[in-house]
């Protein structure tokens, strides 16, 4: 297991998305969609070795706000392995270095492997939504616990 991550952006951005909208199908994003996100947000994508196994945002704090938005998302052949962790850890780290001093992720509800993921990393329940025109709540967490983060 010899995870690699690297940027999304640009010319990686087409797998970020194939790994998005296969973990989250009810809420799939164009290549439109992407390249705008890529703007503002730090996508990535992890292999494993040379096989892709998931992709990552990271949504830095705006201006006046202390938190950054985390999401890791494996896909189900790889997880359980211990690389979501290890994403999680380098999208935490990217994080902070962006001035990140609170961490949220956000989840669809329909996705019990994201959540229980979200939860076993200190990772609490703040908020469910649902976005016009679906039917699957999104759900909004928020990181209580330093645990996963610890470098030591």
């Amino acid at each position: 297991m010899a995870l690699r991550i690297l940027p999304a952006a640009p010319d990686l951005l087409a797998e970020w998305r194939a790994v998005h909208n296969e973990i989250i199908p009810a809420h799939p994003l164009s290549q439109d969609d992407v390249k705008e996100r890529a703007v503002n947000q730090i996508l990535s994508v992890a292999y494993d070795g040379d096989i892709l196994i998931g992709c990552a945002t990271v949504r830095p704090p705006k201006e006046g706000s202390p938190a950054a938005t985390v999401i890791v998302r494996i896909l189900p052949p790889f997880r359980r392995k211990g690389l979501g962790e290890k994403y999680l850890e380098h999208v935490l780290a990217v994080a902070r270095a962006r001035g990140a001093r609170q961490i949220e992720t956000v989840v669809l509800a329909s996705n019990e492997d994201g959540l229980r993921f979200a939860h076993s990393h200190g990772f609490v329940e703040r908020n469910r939504y649902i976005l016009d025109g679906e039917t699957i709540p999104f759900i909004d967490l928020r990181l209580v616990t330093d645990a996963p983060m610890s470098a030591d």
